[in-house]
């Protein structure tokens, strides 16, 4: 029995918002990665809403709503932050780093590492801070209370997928690939933050 061609307009929806989301990426790249990782960065911070009202549900405990506010802080901070910082530092990676140096692997995993990781986290302590209308007390209670163990966390889970994302991920797609991780570890920050 021949098998039957379908016509280009009956390709599945993934097909067709994956072709739709690499037009966006090669017509408007910071654009495309910005909007993308504040719907994941947002997503990050619900499924961790998710997961405490769950687990409070299961003990018995009274379980609160879903806090918007939250969600549009890490929302705005993956679009104006995450997103544009990202495509940036992978860009200024490619050019320090060229793959045609040979110590290029060990030389990208530490300059991420061991620079990125860190001021990346500051930051994100410090935005995320202004964004909740929290005065400076607050940030040094939540610096000296959780940085140093979201870091050791970061260096943890986050060190063999950057490996793969900064030496085999093609750059344009570098920050799709870390906001696609990213989107359990902003649950995880959102919980560990408290």
């Amino acid at each position: 029995m021949p098998v039957e061609s379908l016509p280009v307009r009956d390709v599945s929806i993934h097909f067709r918002l994956l072709q739709q989301y690499l037009v966006l990426l090669k017509k408007y790249p910071i654009l495309t990665k910005s909007v993308t990782s504040g719907i994941l960065t947002a997503l990050g911070n619900l499924l961790s809403q998710f997961l405490e009202t769950r687990k409070k549900a299961k003990n018995g405990a009274q379980v609160n709503e879903i806090d918007t506010a939250a969600a549009a802080s890490y929302a705005i901070y993956g679009l104006f932050i995450t997103g544009p910082l990202s495509h940036y530092f992978y860009q200024l990676m490619e050019v320090w780093m060229p793959s045609t140096d040979p110590l290029c692997l060990v030389k990208r995993l530490l300059l991420d590492r061991l620079v990125f990781a860190p001021g990346f986290l500051l930051i994100f302590y410090f935005v995320m801070n202004i964004l909740e209308a929290k005065g400076w007390t607050d940030f040094e209670k939540k610096m000296r209370g959780s940085y140093w163990t979201a870091l050791k966390m970061n260096w943890k889970v986050w060190t063999p997928f950057q490996f793969i994302n900064i030496n085999f991920v093609p750059v344009q797609f570098r920050v799709l690939f870390a906001n696609m991780i990213a989107l359990f570890w902003y649950a995880y920050l959102a919980s560990v933050r408290k």
